[in-house]
């Protein structure tokens, strides 16, 4: 559902609607946002049921070569892995990503994606059967790009700690975080030096690290008639293969279920590809990593409902999760 009523004084808003004369579309669509958060989603509908979904991109997080590269792995995923992402809808034109200014921006890539049924599950739902279909999808996912050879030009961002918590982080600094006063960041900074040091020794062996979707949680997740889809690939990039189970839990890494959902994800990989426990008792590490770079995104992206939302409280969980791994992994 459309997130808001139709806003026609904002400027994204007036792009979307104006850019979908750049499709062949039925008469009378209307694009409505959806989502915003490292881009604008909008929901197209047109009399009669047809839908589609357009994503409008944020300036200067990828370039053109970026988004050619996630469409060529969407397009493998579901040509060669039986993962069923969604189709690109190409332009009036053949192209598969347009460009259109709102009225007094900067030009954005735009990409209109066919749509697929489902409903985003809910954190109160029973989450066991779509993690384990989940747990199933990423081992498919990690599987193909152990042996696919991308196309000449292939780029995508890089998750590893380095691109996280180094110098120049994608998504900024967790010091920078709401929230991190001096108790929190020498907290938070012994929680950093564990992890980068558990990191070191895991190691990136091809069997740990490569191409993988990066941004599986629940707001990128479709559940339909017992089957689970994985959408949005924007984030897909190069890291470990188990940082994909730790951003299932994105924002709710606190929550009593956590541990539970684990197995459930564990069962279906372990269907689909072998798993050694060395690496199931690494999985806390990479739920912390994931848990540093939400510190920084919502710092970087105050701007969004989420991090509005839950800016009060996340530093201090996040100050409870640290203890807690420390008191283990210190």
């Amino acid at each position: 559902m459309p997130l808001t009523d139709p806003r026609p004084s904002d400027p994204l808003d007036v792009l979307a609607q104006r850019a979908l004369s750049l499709w062949e579309l039925p008469a009378g669509a209307r694009a409505d946002l959806i989502n915003l958060s490292e881009n604008a989603t909008y929901l197209v509908t047109a009399p009669g049921g047809w839908k589609s979904v357009l994503r409008v991109h944020r300036v200067g997080y990828h370039t053109r070569q970026a988004i050619e590269s996630e469409l060529a792995w969407m397009d493998a995923l579901r040509l060669d892995a039986g993962v069923p992402t969604p189709p690109v809808i190409a332009t009036r034109t053949g192209a598969r990503i347009a460009e259109m200014a709102p009225p007094g921006g900067s030009v954005r890539d735009l990409v209109m994606f066919a749509f697929i049924e489902g409903r985003e599950p809910a954190v109160e739902d029973d989450l066991n059967a779509p993690l384990l279909r989940l747990g199933e999808i990423s081992a498919r996912l990690h599987l193909h790009a152990m042996k696919w050879t991308p196309p000449p030009g292939f780029v995508r961002l890089t998750w590893d700690d380095a691109a996280i918590l180094g110098a120049a982080p994608v998504w900024g600094h967790w010091r920078d975080g709401p929230g991190v006063d001096a108790g929190a960041e020498a907290l938070l900074g012994r929680l950093e030096t564990a992890v980068r040091a558990r990191l070191a020794r895991y190691g990136k062996a091809r069997d740990r690290y490569g191409l993988i979707h990066a941004d599986v949680r629940l707001a990128n997740l479709l559940v339909q008639n017992g089957e689970t889809r994985v959408i949005d690939f924007d984030d897909s990039g190069f890291g470990w293969f188990l940082y994909d189970v730790a951003t299932a839990f994105s924002f709710v890494e606190n929550h009593p279920k956590v541990p539970e959902w684990t197995q459930s994800w564990l069962e279906g990989y372990r269907r689909v590809r072998r798993l050694p426990e060395e690496d199931v008792r690494e999985i806390p590490t990479f739920i912390m990593l994931r848990r540093l770079a939400l510190l920084a995104w919502i710092g970087s992206h105050a701007e969004t409902d989420t991090a509005r939302e839950l800016a009060p409280s996340f530093a201090a969980i996040s100050c409870d999760l640290a203890e807690h791994y420390l008191s283990r992994f210190g």
